[in-house]
């Protein structure tokens, strides 16, 4: 049984001094989850928001439907001049998002600390 998508948005400070929003995500990803991923994405203000974070420390599951929606979310990143990094993903996971091409528009990382360092 799928667990429902739950998402929040954190600003953090890279240890360079950018501002960063950080997407968390817990629960399953899969195509009901668009809400939770592109929504709270398409709510961050595109002017001030350059460095994003998206946390899957907590996620589950993702189905292809809900590595479609990542890509999206990708896709628009990179139109905004965004760039995306993502932390916290299984090592099943890492190996799917690089085997789909996710790692040209976003550097994967085991945690937060990794990710930041890297901005």
């Amino acid at each position: 049984m799928q667990t429902e998508t739950k998402s929040r948005v954190d600003q953090v400070t890279s240890p360079a001094g950018h501002p960063v929003a950080v997407l968390r995500f817990e629960g399953d990803i899969a195509s009901t989850s668009k809400d939770a991923v592109l929504g709270t994405y398409q709510a961050l203000p595109k002017d001030s928001t350059r460095l994003i974070l998206l946390d899957f420390t907590k996620v589950d599951y993702i189905n292809s439907s809900g590595i479609a929606l990542v890509i999206q979310l990708l896709m628009e990143a990179a139109n905004h001049t965004q760039k995306v990094y993502a932390f916290g993903l299984s090592a099943h996971f890492t190996k799917v998002f690089t085997m789909v091409g996710i790692t040209k528009y976003a550097g994967l990382f085991p945690g937060q600390a990794e990710a930041l360092a890297a901005i």
